[in-house]
């Protein structure tokens, strides 16, 4: 009898895009009943932490769905006071992170990740790490995760991780000194394939030849910069350079994992049409972003799913720690 397939679900960074991840995998439940139920490892940054921490703690996606549309306008709202008190965005972050905050405790409450239902991996960035020895100090990417093992977040409360890897600088103030996880791994898909793959920790591996890999994204924007040689300096480079850190790392994951795993990793990324760029902050356009992701052609993505991760075997329990 072949050994059962391990499951990974990745899903991206992408701020109140996030609202189509959750649709998505909805619609793939139409035609796939409860598939996401079925994974093993659940990975996510920022708006896809999110998602992933809310399926680990059994949330439906139409519950996480209803959540961006009642929290969203709370948690990017701006007002010209605070413009005002921030020179125009020039000091001091556009949102304040309390909403957020407030969003998070009610829906996870006191909630930790050896109590979710499945593994789990979300990025952030930890701008310091405090070592009491000055030549270790820094900053570094922080994984957090509950694999059972020595260097294992099982203790962490969900809302805490959850604030983490959601801050993306500029946006909101750092959290407890994380930043979002989308600056190192906005796509952290091969993360979370480098985590199955980890020997401090307690549990088996999963031979590659075990893994299937699908990666969602929030959608994708053409965007160029025209010149062949930009003699550009802080100033003009600030402006696009988060977007490229955020965005531009996306397709290394992909390529990597798509030669590891071949037709067992499947990327579902969509690609906005002309005039629907979206920013991760831009909640009225979200009757705009209903009306794509209702119209998308799924599938290509139904037929990955039952062809390579669904199988006979019972959906995960909860696992120990």
């Amino acid at each position: 009898m072949p050994a059962r397939a391990y499951r990974i679900l990745s899903l991206d960074g992408g701020g109140i895009r996030g609202w189509m991840t959750v649709r998505l995998i909805e619609r793939l439940g139409e035609e796939v009943p409860g598939w996401w139920r079925r994974a093993d490892l659940l990975a996510g940054t920022s708006t896809g932490g999110l998602i992933a921490l809310g399926l680990a703690a059994a949330l439906e996606p139409a519950t996480l769905r209803h959540l961006y549309e009642s929290a969203g306008p709370q948690v990017f709202h701006d007002t010209w006071m605070d413009n005002v008190r921030d020179l125009g965005r020039l000091v001091g972050a556009q949102y304040d992170e309390r909403p957020l905050r407030r969003v998070l405790e009610k829906t996870f409450g006191d909630l930790r990740l050896r109590d979710l239902r499945c593994r789990v991996l979300v990025p952030a960035f930890d701008l310091d790490n405090e070592h009491p020895d000055p030549a270790r100090r820094g900053w570094a990417p922080k994984f957090f995760h509950n694999f059972p093992g020595p260097d294992s977040d099982g203790e962490r409360r969900v809302r805490d991780v959850a604030l983490y890897t959601s801050v993306a600088p500029v946006h909101f103030p750092s959290a407890d000194g994380y930043i979002d996880g989308g600056v190192v791994a906005n796509n952290p898909s091969m993360a979370a394939l480098a985590q199955t793959q980890d020997g401090r920790s307690r549990q088996p591996r999963p031979a590659l030849s075990r893994i299937v890999l699908l990666s969602i994204g929030t959608g994708g924007s053409p965007k160029f910069i025209p010149g062949r040689r930009l003699d550009w300096g802080l100033g003009q480079w600030s402006r696009p350079l988060l977007d490229i850190l955020m965005e531009g790392g996306i397709g290394v994951p992909d390529y990597q994992c798509r030669r590891f795993l071949g037709e067992r990793y499947h990327r579902l990324n969509p690609l906005l049409p002309p005039g629907l760029e979206i920013r991760m902050n831009d909640v009225v356009a979200l009757p705009r972003l209903k009306d794509f992701a209702e119209q998308l052609d799924l599938a290509d993505t139904t037929t990955w799913l039952q062809t390579y991760w669904n199988d006979p075997s019972p959906p995960r329990r909860r696992p120990t720690a």
